[in-house]
Parts: C-alpha cells; sequence; structure tokens
C-alpha cells in the first residue's frame, strides 16, 4: 500500500469544503437550537427556584398562620375558664344573697308569728283570768278551800295550753 499525496490533499480540501458547508449552514441553526434548549434549561431552573422558594415563603406563611390560630384558641379558651369562673362567682354571690333573704324573711316571719302567738297567748290568758275572777266572785259566798281548788284547776288548764 502506497501513500498517495493527491489523495490526502483531495481529502483535506473535501474535508475544509464540507466543514465550511457545515458551518455556514448547520452549524448555525444547530448552534442556536442548542442555545436556545440551553435558555429554556436555565429559565425552567430559575422558575424551579422562585418556585421552590415561594413554596418555603408559604409553608412559614402557613406555619405562622397555624401557629396564630393556635395562640387564639388558646387565649379564647383561657377567656372562657376566666368568664365561667366569673359566671361561677357571680351564680355563688347570688345564691347567697338568696339565701340571706330567704333566712332573713323566714326569721321576721317566725317573729311575726311569735308575736301573734303570744298576743294570742295573752289575750286567752286574759279572758281565763277573767273567767277566774268570774268564778270566783260567783262561789266568794262558799268556804275557803272550794276557792283554792278553782284557782288551781284553773291555773292547771292555762298552764296545760301553753
Amino acid at each position: 500500500m502506497s501513500f498517495l499525496w493527491e489523495n490526502t490533499l483531495l481529502a483535506i480540501i473535501a474535508f475544509l469544503v464540507l466543514y465550511w458547508l457545515l458551518s455556514r449552514y448547520a452549524f448555525g441553526p444547530l448552534f442556536s437550537i442548542m442555545e436556545k434548549r440551553r435558555e429554556l434549561v436555565m429559565s425552567q431552573m430559575n422558575e424551579a427556584a422562585q418556585t421552590r422558594e415561594q413554596a418555603i415563603a408559604y409553608v412559614e406563611e402557613q406555619k405562622q398562620a397555624l401557629e396564630q390560630a393556635r395562640k387564639e384558641a388558646h387565649d379564647i379558651i383561657e377567656q372562657s375558664r376566666q368568664t365561667g369562673g366569673k359566671q361561677a362567682e357571680s351564680i355563688l354571690a347570688d345564691a347567697k344573697a338568696e339565701a340571706t333573704r330567704l333566712k332573713d324573711d323566714a326569721v321576721r316571719e317566725i317573729e311575726s308569728e311569735k308575736n301573734k302567738a303570744v298576743a294570742a297567748l295573752r289575750s286567752e290568758l286574759g279572758t281565763a283570768s277573767v273567767q277566774i275572777a268570774s268564778r270566783l266572785i260567783k262561789k266568794e259566798v262558799e268556804n275557803g278551800p272550794a276557792q283554792e281548788e278553782l284557782v288551781n284547776q284553773y291555773l292547771n288548764e292555762v298552764g296545760g295550753r301553753q
């Protein structure tokens, strides 16, 4: 096998012509497609980074909102406890006041009934005294032991009624 310079030269010229044609007509569009693809990939990566940052920010907002909701729920529960305690105290105070009022009313009613009973007893005692006196006057004519027996009898009657 022999080496021919003409064939090598011809191959080099063909290669250069082919390279020039490819760079003029093929490499330009191919490189522009590759550049567009590179820009598309870069923009998608940027969008992904922005989306990830937005997602992180959204998660943080949700965490803060959840923490705020928990705090508000805790405040509402605490306020309910305080309100319940105040209502319980108010109910107890009202009940104590009502009990005191009922007790005072009962004491007044008992005192009133006692006074009525004492007045009725005095009236009855006065009536009994008048009866004793009138019977004594009727029996004055008789002897002393009968008077004494009659007085004792009426005193026993009055004593038994109390």
